[in-house]
């Protein structure tokens, strides 16, 4: 895990600092290196350099883009999900607490203010879709998502517990609201329902989100 140290070195330069900055301001939105050339004005290979130092000092996060043609898919970077406030960001406990307030302040149940909290991203074509689409969102809120297929769906297991310490104290309320994300995601879709969630000690993560067609 990276120290506040590295990562002060990391945005200590201005050039990353940029990059940083305007992944930042791309909310939710994942960039290419293509993007940030352009925004930077450095040639891709020294943009690489940057992004690779920020990846190491765990402030952004790499993933591959879906192929959508011959050749490698293209690398995309965001702000990594568990990046803390202190840099200016949304970190996952500050996530977590407007999260909770509103439970409070409404009267709902944690499951219900889940699924209402939501990226809205619309019907998917099928359930391969869908169940990238819920991953993906696992993933930017800190869950190292892996999908696993088994008879009848796919279970999709959540491999770090970002909320360990608050999920350990009161696992009805922090479980059950991201239960109700998965549900909420899964019921915009319109392919896939979340068939239960297992929980696990979120010291050890491996929590498990089951998920099936719509149409089981």
């Amino acid at each position: 895990m990276a120290t506040i140290q590295e990562q002060a070195r990391a945005l200590g330069d201005p050039t990353r600092f940029a990059i940083f900055e305007f992944l930042r301001s791309q909310d939710h939105g994942r960039v290419d290196v293509a993007a940030l050339t352009d925004h930077v004005g450095l040639h891709h290979n020294a943009i690489r350099q940057h992004l690779a130092k920020l990846v190491d000092a765990e402030l952004v996060a790499e993933t591959r883009a879906t192929p959508d043609g011959p050749g490698r898919p293209r690398l995309n970077y965001a702000i990594a999900p568990a990046t803390e406030s202190r840099w200016g960001v949304t970190g996952p406990y500050e996530r977590l607490s407007r999260l909770l307030a509103e439970v409070i302040r409404s009267g709902d149940t944690p499951v219900e203010v889940g699924r209402r909290n939501i990226e809205a991203h619309g019907p998917a074509a099928d359930p391969d879709e869908a169940v990238d689409v819920l991953a993906d969102a696992m993933a930017r809120q800190g869950f190292a998502p892996e999908v696993r297929p088994r008879r009848g769906g796919v279970d999709i297991v959540l491999r770090q517990c970002p909320f360990a310490s608050a999920a350990l104290e009161d696992p009805d309320t922090v479980c059950q609201l991201h239960l109700g994300l998965a549900e909420g995601i899964a019921l915009d879709s319109g392919a896939i329902r979340v068939d239960g969630l297992t929980v696990t000690d979120p010291r050890q993560a491996k929590c498990r989100i089951s998920v099936v067609p719509a149409t089981d």
